[in-house]
């Protein structure tokens, strides 16, 4: 047996899409090298290391963990991702989205071009929301100058923001169309383990017993591991049955196969949703000056904070499932292929039998994702030195992207050697039985 990896890379085709990734990875990792002018750096990683609240910190390690650097790619991925999102939803609203979703790939191309014009005024957006929530109080020496921060430094800041996150979702579509996997996924994961060093040496120089905190990090963060690919994995097939269809002496169909529904279909949407709404009444109570409600909004082990954002999930899950996966057109489409669920008449009562799988399924999807919401929150108050986005590194939210986004790449390169080395019937390239017989 050959060793897959040597497979991998003894495949020009598969070996050169790897080397681009990795080099296209190498270039994202270098735009945090590149400071935003004016800008004083210290103050920003102090503000990272725990100043900034949880809401600081998922953005934060959902962005590659730069938002807590004055550098250029802080915004990171978070513009792309969030018009993808709103054409993802858009798409099951509006008939006319859905009708050019389903022209194939010209349909596909022009969602891709409005998704990249779309990303730039949401870049904008975010810029100007760090500028005017961040920068701009310059209480603690944010900025290199010695005055109030003035609209040239503004500019500067918002457009290199700017600059950054179009240039990081070009690498993502670069990693998307000549490397493996998809490149959006792959930024976020790779901005989320290269927090690993530094969250390891913060907890190593806060904590005087660092060895057995460390160990019970490994062992925590190995059970969620564990538990997302379990979940991750799992699926309720629903049996499905063609009809058999009789054409003189031959007999089609009759195949038997099954329609998966994952228990975990929504993936982490239901926990970005209720994340990006939840920091609205913080940041209003804390524009009116109602500090102690904001304080409640903001204490991540809080009961307060626990059960509104639980409550969010399980509301976002639902709603993420029911907008995506729609059973009547799946029992339509099932009734015009000849198809059926045994037992159940074709149509409107299998529609109805879809629905009520996918709300139990949904069920235990929303749990699950309830308590990986807030988990981080929860290990941040128990371990002394991991606060912020350090949290959300060892916690349940960047261990299920994590996942997610490897499970995929290894199906990808899966797929690289099955279509490499794919034998069937003339496995062991003997051919057939008659080639080597004389007078064949």
């Amino acid at each position: 047996m050959t060793n897959p990896v040597l497979q991998l890379l003894k495949t020009p085709e598969t070996r050169q899409k790897i080397l681009v990734t990795l080099g296209l990875l190498a270039c994202y990792r270098l735009g945090f090298q590149v400071p935003l002018p004016g800008t004083n750096p210290d103050y920003m990683a102090r503000l990272a290391s725990g100043g900034g609240g949880a809401a600081f910190g998922f953005l934060s390690a959902f962005s590659g963990g730069a938002l807590g650097n004055t550098v250029l790619f802080a915004l990171g991925i978070m513009p792309y991702i969030s018009a993808s999102i709103i054409f993802s939803i858009l798409g099951k609203v509006s008939p006319k989205l859905e009708a050019i979703q389903k022209e194939g790939a010209a349909g596909q191309k022009k969602i891709n071009q409005w998704t990249r014009l779309v990303t730039v005024p949401i870049a904008i957006i975010q810029a100007l929301f760090i500028w005017f929530t961040v920068y701009a109080n310059d209480t603690e020496g944010i900025t290199m100058s010695t005055g109030e921060p003035g609209l040239g430094l503004a500019a500067v800041v918002i457009l290199g923001l700017v600059a950054g996150a179009i240039l990081v979702m070009w690498i993502g579509e670069l990693i998307t169309e000549y490397g493996i996997g998809n490149g959006a996924s792959l930024i976020i994961m790779a901005g989320i383990i290269a927090t690993m060093p530094a969250s390891l040496s913060a907890v190593v120089q806060q904590d005087s017993q660092a060895y057995n905190t460390i160990l019970t990090l490994v062992a925590l963060w190995l059970t969620i591991v564990v538990l997302v690919v379990f979940i991750q994995k799992g699926e309720r097939r629903i049996p499905i049955q063609y009809a058999r269809l009789s054409r003189g002496r031959r007999v089609y169909g009759g195949q038997k196969h099954f329609l998966p529904l994952k228990v975990n279909m929504a993936g982490v949407m239901p926990i970005i949703f209720a994340s990006a709404l939840f920091m609205i009444p913080s940041v209003v109570f804390e524009t009116l000056g109602w500090r102690y409600l904001a304080g409640m909004f903001m204490d991540a082990d809080g009961f307060i904070y626990v059960s509104i954002s639980m409550v969010l999930v399980f509301f976002f899950c639902f709603f993420w499932n029911n907008l995506m996966f729609q059973p009547d057109d799946i029992a339509t489409n099932l009734r015009e292929h000849g198809a059926f669920v045994p037992g159940i008449r074709p149509g409107q009562k299998t529609s109805q039998h879809i629905k009520a799988i996918l709300q139990r399924v949904t069920l235990a999807g929303a749990v699950f994702l309830a308590i990986v919401a807030v988990l981080p929150g929860l290990i941040t108050a128990k371990v002394p030195g991991l606060q912020g986005n350090l949290a959300y590194f060892l916690g349940g939210t960047s261990v299920l992207i994590v996942v997610g986004v490897a499970m995929d790449l290894v199906d990808k390169l899966n797929a690289q050697l099955v279509m490499r080395n794919y034998e069937g019937f003339m496995k062991g390239g003997a051919g057939p039985a008659w080639a080597g017989k004389k007078g064949a």
